[in-house]
């Protein structure tokens, strides 16, 4: 793999940081601003809102512009959006720099998908897409949590800036190695028309719509995790930050597994991993009370849902092969849309149902995955057996 990778992976690696990170540090962000909690809580929700939006708008102003200009371009963004809100003193610039950041976090992600998917050839794409992955997983893992120790210890602020200083050593990284130019850009370039033209596919659209899904199911538990096991599952408080890790640690390892074998085994592993996800919700959901099946489900559900995950992102790319420049961008809205869809149904089910609610909720979103992927095979199947049926008769004619 080329060193490029491991890069952009670092850089993604802070970027997942920052979007989770805040999560974890509203009082403080809440007392220093003299706000409330629930004021507090739109900086996350500002930006997964923004990398909706901002993924299909920054890859196409981006569009014919070297990959080195523009990952640099955005990395500089959101290295400066970070420092501006680590100074500020006014929470609506606060929030306007969540957002500025988000827009370049969202434009970096599709751009480097793109990116990839013109460094390695087709037969290794899984595997880099998983390196790029590892990255969001990472950050679950260590990320996220020593972000919310350094923000305990020294501050929210200092949080930001050390998210900014991991981004800024990615930056010079990427500013030297990144391409020059793109085989996408030294071609004729493709109308945006043309390339927003490639959504009316249907395998895109199956496989845009199964990743919103996959991951809504994903951020519809994750999001909440912490409050299901120190409720229902009476985890401890003080061992309650293992909680997110530990589905972490699974996550790394189903982009892991999920890299080495989805280039060839793509379609096994959706068939296996759907409904292993949607099992694995539900059981949870039913044994809550059970500490160490609660522990090992954490870990399977992690590595299930990532595997799951980053296999579709890398046949969005695949299906998306009209848009050369944009389908980076695809794959990113359809990973964020299920962060910013996901916890709010996951919200709404803690409300009605209690703390199993979200793990309902991730169940039954799974599960219209499932029967998508099996609907869609389904007509596939009976589409190929009637051509080949009129295939067979238009011989046996002909041979008369």
């Amino acid at each position: 793999m080329p060193v490029l990778l491991y890069l952009l992976a670092v850089a993604v690696f802070a970027q997942g940081t920052s979007e989770f990170v805040l999560a974890g540090l509203l009082l403080g962000i809440s007392a220093d601003f003299d706000v409330s909690s629930a004021r507090a809580g739109l900086l996350t929700s500002a930006f997964a809102i923004g990398m909706v939006i901002g993924a299909p708008l920054m890859a196409a102003l981006g569009r014919g512009l070297p990959p080195r200009r523009t990952l640099a371009g955005f990395l500089t963004l959101f290295v400066l959006a970070h420092v501006v809100g680590a100074l500020t003193r006014d929470f609506d610039v606060l929030f306007a720099t969540r957002v500025l950041a988000a827009l370049a976090n969202a434009g970096f992600l599709a751009v480097t998908l793109s990116t990839v998917a013109d460094l390695v050839p087709a037969e290794r794409r899984a595997r880099a897409l998983s390196v790029i992955l590892g990255g969001t997983t990472l950050a679950l893992v260590a990320g996220v949590p020593a972000g919310s120790l350094i923000g305990s210890l020294l501050g929210w602020r200092a949080s930001l800036w050390a998210i900014a200083a991991v981004s800024l050593v990615a930056l010079f990284g990427v500013a030297v190695a990144a391409p020059k130019s793109s085989s996408s850009v030294e071609r004729a370039p493709i109308p945006l028309g043309r390339e927003l033209r490639a959504l009316a596919g249907r395998p895109l659209q199956v496989n845009l719509a199964l990743g919103v899904l996959v991951n809504g199911a994903t951020f519809c538990v994750f999001t909440y995790l912490v409050v299901i096991a120190s409720g229902a599952a009476g985890i401890a408080e003080n061992v309650l930050p293992a909680v997110p890790a530990v589905f972490g640690a699974g996550a790394f390892v189903g982009v892991t597994v999920a890299g080495r074998l989805g280039d060839v085994s793509w379609y096994r592993l959706i068939v296996w991993t759907g409904p292993l996800l949607v099992l694995g919700w539900a059981l949870m959901a039913s044994t809550l009370d059970m500490a160490p099946l609660f522990w090992a489900l954490l870990f399977v559900q992690g590595a299930l849902s990532f595997a799951l995950g980053s296999t579709l992102i890398s046949r969005i790319m695949v299906t998306a092969h009209e848009a050369p420049t944009m389908g980076g961008s695809f794959a990113t809205v359809a990973l964020n849309l299920g962060a910013v869809v996901g916890p709010i149904v996951g919200g709404v089910a803690i409300e009605a149902l209690g703390e199993r609610g979200p793990l309902f909720a991730g169940a039954l979103s799974a599960t219209a995955a499932v029967l998508l992927w099996w609907c869609t095979a389904a007509v596939l199947l009976w589409w190929c057996t009637a051509a080949s049926r009129r295939g067979a008769g238009a011989g046996s004619t002909v041979s008369r």
